[in-house]
């Protein structure tokens, strides 16, 4: 016998549960489908404990500035690796529970547990019952890289979903993975006195599209611990641990923590048994604006589309998704500002449109480093820049990019600006207290001024 539902959610993540969110508040003939534990990926193994890594770190490093400041005794400090990874999981745990009161409070007519797979584009089969859905949202979340040829190695590779399960950290390891994730678990890993190493294929740190930033934080965090950037990758196992190779560079390390991006949890779905159009990278094709996959009333949210894998971003996509999924007719969104951080020390925070998208004949930068900016200075954290980019035309802001203390904050800051369609002089209207970073991007709005084709004078912004 087939159950019938109206509306199927494949997955409990952030996507699902947003999605569900939605569903909830139209009708009650729903299924909440989850293979795995639940959780989301944030509060389990992604956004939330390693903030809580990034911040133990900090306050050890900060001893390094305690003798210029005149405190006494910052050499004699020392940290409790496993009381911190303790400290960790506490707060890891924490950020769980609160995720999972939204399925505790479902009963087992509403969540299933176990791994759904299509037999039919309308129906599919978990646990051995068939469910056919009016409407089908796929929202399985992703699963870390590990190359092929790396099985191996497998016991001594570490990935997100693992790491925070650790009660000691390894005397060495090789970051192999430059993106946001490799960036602040490196950083950490070497402020916390583990021996690192971080390879990357490309150059760019954290995917910097603009050069001048990149070239900051490259600047920077060559000196916080040995970079590899360029070559491939060579594993090889020795008596003393993993041999890892790039180019002419070689160190035997205890362990690797692999942070090469993630993948669509899709292969197990079988999808082949559905109408559902495929890309060439096997991912449903599928509308940003609508999350619907072609005209089927099957829709993908979250980390399953590969198209932005940011909670936000996830929770926006599980909103739409279960909205469409529970209307007559299939409504358009628009799609939020982009907007990606990540939380190294300093931050690296991009924002709107990327540079290497924008006319140069039609844009104009302005930009700020942060050796004089006072707070910073103050904070012991005046290092990086800000470069903000503008319609060369009518002062229109675009985007940004950042290496920065507070690039969090500012990040913000741009993002809710550009949503809103401020230009330069829009912004520069706006209070800036003294002495705070936020003067750093006024001293770019400032900078950017004498650059546009149209001309005001900031005295005559303020006239009533």
């Amino acid at each position: 016998m087939i159950r019938e539902v109206e509306v199927a959610i494949l997955g409990a993540g952030s996507a699902g549960l947003f999605a569900l969110s939605q569903v909830k508040r139209q009708m009650d003939n729903y299924v909440l489908i989850n293979g795995g534990e639940l959780g989301t990926t944030c509060a389990r193994v992604g956004c939330m404990p390693s903030k809580v890594l990034i911040q133990v770190a900090e306050d050890f490093h900060r001893k390094s500035l305690f003798e210029r400041e005149g405190i006494d005794g910052g050499e004699e400090l020392s940290m409790d690796i496993p009381a911190g990874m303790e400290h960790v999981q506490d707060l890891r745990d924490v950020f769980v529970d609160k995720t999972l009161g939204v399925t505790d409070a479902l009963d087992e007519a509403h969540l299933i547990d176990g791994y759904a797979k299509f037999i039919s584009t309308d129906t599919v089969e978990v646990n051995g019952e068939q469910i056919k859905a009016e409407k089908i949202i796929i929202a399985t979340g992703s699963t870390p890289v590990i190359p092929a040829d790396w099985q191996d190695f497998a016991e001594d590779i570490v990935t997100t979903d693992d790491f925070f399960e650790l009660e000691d950290l390894p005397t060495s390891m090789a970051v192999i993975g430059l993106g946001s994730i490799g960036l602040e678990i490196g950083q950490s890993l070497a402020r916390l006195g583990v021996d690192v190493v971080g390879i990357d294929l490309v150059s760019k740190l954290a995917k910097l599209d603009d050069d001048a930033i990149n070239q900051q934080a490259l600047a920077i965090f060559g000196k916080a611990f040995p970079l590899w950037l360029g070559d491939p990758v060579v594993l090889e196992k020795t008596a003393d641990g993993i041999r890892v190779s790039a180019g002419e560079n070689t160190m035997v390390v205890e362990k690797i923590f692999a942070s090469l991006g993630r993948r669509p949890n899709l292969d197990k779905l079988n999808l082949e048994a559905t109408d559902i159009p495929l890309d060439e990278r096997g991912i449903p094709v599928y509308n940003p604006l609508t999350m619907q996959v072609g005209e089927l009333p099957v829709f993908i949210a979250g980390d399953a589309n590969a198209d932005r894998p940011i909670l936000h971003e996830a929770g926006h996509e599980g909103r739409v998704a279960g909205y469409n999924a529970v209307h007559a007719s299939i409504q358009t969104f628009k799609r939020k500002t982009p907007l990606a951080i990540t939380f190294c020390d300093p931050n690296i925070a991009v924002v709107g449109a990327a540079l290497s998208t924008l006319n140069p004949a039609e844009t104009v930068i302005g930009e700020m480093a942060f050796g004089p900016v006072g707070r910073a200075l103050i904070m012991g954290k005046n290092r990086g820049l800000l470069r903000i980019y503008v319609n060369k035309k009518d002062g229109l802001l675009l985007g940004a990019s950042m290496f920065c203390v507070a690039g969090e904050h500012l990040a913000h800051l741009l993002c809710w600006s550009i949503e809103q369609g401020l230009t330069v002089f829009d912004m520069l209207k706006m209070p800036f207290y003294h002495p705070v970073i936020e003067e750093a991007l006024q001293a770019a709005l400032y900078n950017v001024l004498g650059k546009l084709d149209i001309k005001q004078d900031v005295v005559e912004l303020q006239k009533i």
